[in-house]
């Protein structure tokens, strides 16, 4: 079994060192790093070319958004979640439009956190719904600044009523494994929707996916 490498960037020990405890008892993960700073987890995974790197946002020397970015740049492969305590809509519009694989929180039950961490290093995008609901409420704000006039809706990409369906589970935070449950189908055709769904919106992810949905009515 090919086991995910982690590397974990917090500046409180004990959130670290609890996070480690937690995850090396999975038999399918492993952290090979701890970081108390950005500077040192950009250096760590730079060495370690760990599969997943778990974020802090507010960190000294240099913030998890600063090292985000310099991750993505010298390791792409590298999945990015970043883990906070702090739900601040302008970091969660900052850490996705600078290519994060998902969002976090740090007093998520440790199920659905190991779970969040299996989902993204297998290519989804993870956003809690705690998050999510946050982001509604960040782009309600702004689209009540626009003309109406202005504004697209769900009906102008013609979806079916089953993509609607979807596109409204995304935006809840769900992943793929928790719409097919909700909906009572296979994860697989779950997966071919979504896929009809990305080509309608022009998207190519599920970050870009819930961007272009929330500006909607």
């Amino acid at each position: 079994m090919k086991k995910i490498k982690l590397v974990i960037a917090d500046d409180q020990m004990l959130t670290r060192e609890g996070l480690r405890t937690i995850l090396d008892l999975e038999d399918d993960m492993e952290v090979v790093g701890l970081a108390k700073n950005g500077e040192e987890v950009c250096i760590l995974v730079e060495q370690l070319q760990p599969t997943l790197a778990l974020l802090d946002i507010q960190m000294p020397v240099m913030d998890g958004i600063a090292a985000l970015k310099r991750i993505k740049m010298s390791c792409p492969d590298t999945r990015i979640l970043i883990l906070t305590t702090f739900i601040d809509t302008d970091y969660i519009v900052e850490a996705m439009a600078n290519g994060a694989n998902g969002y976090m929180l740090k007093d998520m039950d440790g199920d659905k956190m190991i779970a969040s961490i299996r989902d993204t290093a297998a290519g989804q995008f993870v956003l809690p719904a705690a998050v999510a609901a946050k982001l509604v409420m960040r782009v309600n704000q702004i689209a009540g600044d626009y003309d109406y006039g202005h504004k697209s809706s769900l009906d102008s990409f013609k979806l079916t009523e089953r993509e609607e369906e979807i596109a409204r589970l995304i935006l809840r935070g769900l992943n793929n494994r928790e719409i097919a449950d909700a909906l009572h189908i296979a994860e697989g055709t779950v997966r071919n929707y979504i896929s009809s769904l990305y080509s309608k919106l022009n998207v190519v992810d599920r970050a870009q996916a819930i961007m272009r949905l929330q500006g909607l009515n």
